[in-house]
């Protein structure tokens, strides 16, 4: 008796030891950028996208086991099997828009950082440095089983919105009912609030992270089913906070027509309506999602690059080891943490124009990843299902349509 409990107990020590990277990647998706977008979809359109959100929930848990499912197989990052299978020009190409767009990315989380730290009298002068140093010392010392821990406390973070959400009392019959009824309103507003909360749902760094970080981590394929508990938890937690963010901004500022433009309005805005702690709870979730991302993104970026171009990479190995890893770490993060000190800078337009390519690039890094997890000379027996195939193809075909209506939209009034 006393052997099958303890047998039970290393079982279950060993699937949290397994458990990570999918948790990790999809919750660096919660970042400003993210947070604004939900939030503004709620206080903007109330519940009349959660439905659109449940379908991404099952899309993006197909394309991460996909991810999860080339790592263990392979043993090899996503950017290293593009440039195997379809050379350096187009591996080029991918990592020069990835890179600019997640630098994008970058700068908004550190504009989140600066400004959920306001929101308590915190200058962003003293707050971006102070969290730039941490992330870099955490990454640059630090070995891969060290950083992913203090990655995975950050998560907890997002347990304030569900908080949020429940002061703010929803009608949750109505919630529910607005998640099976599929609603579309033609006009560009609602179409470009729809593709906004898709992108920032599926991003291109996530698929480069979350493979990588499954090499770095070295899980093999006896161990993958753990791996695919990882990344399905990973996808319905992260995509769950989404949808506390919506409710709790939908039944506050939606209801009382309060219009928003950016996350620390929101937590600024709940506070009348929802009382202090709302308040205080939807802008430490600001800062803990903005710090993550801000170490996941340019991490997630020198992985790409480095194993696009045959560069060692990981955490585990040393600045001498690895210099063309860290160094770009570094740079970007540097970069993105003095950019947002620039006094009087509008970084708006950078930003929208960096989230617009990132959206262009994902079907195409989507398509990538399609086409190699069914090349049997690379994966095997572990080639797509007909019906991971079907799900993951329409998602490439529906953020396709939807890239060309954002792009339509800039010339004809929807």
């Amino acid at each position: 008796m006393k052997a099958a409990v303890s047998k039970r107990k290393r079982n279950i020590f060993f699937i949290f030891s397994i458990v990570g990277p999918g948790l990790i990647t999809v919750n660096a998706g919660n970042d400003a950028g993210g947070i604004t977008t939900y939030a503004s979809v709620g206080a903007s359109y109330g519940y009349k996208m959660l439905w659109g959100l449940l379908l991404i929930t099952f899309s993006l848990a197909v394309i991460q086991e996909m991810n999860s499912r080339m790592a263990v197989v392979t043993g090899k990052g996503l950017a290293d099997l593009i440039r195997e299978k379809f050379g350096v020009k187009l591996t080029f190409f991918a990592m020069l828009v990835l890179f600019v767009a997640n630098f994008g990315v970058v700068l908004g989380d550190f504009a989140g950082v600066a400004a959920s730290m306001e929101l308590f009298g915190v200058s962003r002068y003293v707050s971006v440095p102070l969290i730039a140093l941490i992330i870099w010392l955490l990454v640059t010392k630090g070995s891969y089983s060290k950083v992913e821990k203090v990655f995975l406390m950050f998560t907890f973070v997002f347990f304030t919105y569900i908080f949020s959400a429940f002061m703010a009392k929803p009608q949750w019959s109505t919630v529910f009912k607005s998640m099976g009824t599929p609603t579309l309103e033609l006009n560009s507003g609602f179409i470009l609030a729809l593709i906004g909360m898709i992108g920032t749902t599926i991003t291109p760094y996530m698929q480069f992270y979350l493979q990588s970080s499954i090499v770095d981590k070295k899980i093999s394929i006896k161990d993958y089913k753990y791996e695919k508990l990882d990344v399905y938890l990973g996808a319905f937690w992260g995509n769950a906070v989404s949808f506390f963010i919506i409710v709790c901004t939908a039944a506050t500022l939606y209801k009382a027509g309060i219009a928003i433009t950016s996350a620390e309005q929101a937590a600024m805005a709940l506070k009348p309506l929802a009382g202090q702690y709302a308040f205080l709870l939807f802008g430490i979730g600001l800062f803990g999602a903005s710090v993550l991302a801000a170490a996941i993104i340019p991490l997630s970026t020198s992985y790409a690059i480095c194993e696009a171009f045959g560069w060692e990479s990981g955490v585990d190995y040393s600045y001498k080891e690895a210099p063309a890893f860290f160094t770009i770490y570094s740079l970007i993060i540097i970069l993105g943490a003095l950019l947002i000190l620039i006094p009087g800078i509008s970084l708006m337009k950078l930003i929208l124009a960096t989230q617009q390519i990132a959206g262009i690039l994902s079907p195409i890094i989507l398509t990538f990843m399609i086409i190699l997890i069914n090349d049997k000379r690379i994966m095997g027996r572990y080639v797509n299902s007909k019906t991971q195939n079907i799900i993951s193809w329409v998602t490439v075909a529906f953020i396709i349509t939807l890239s060309l209506i954002l792009f339509a939209s800039s010339f004809i009034q929807i």
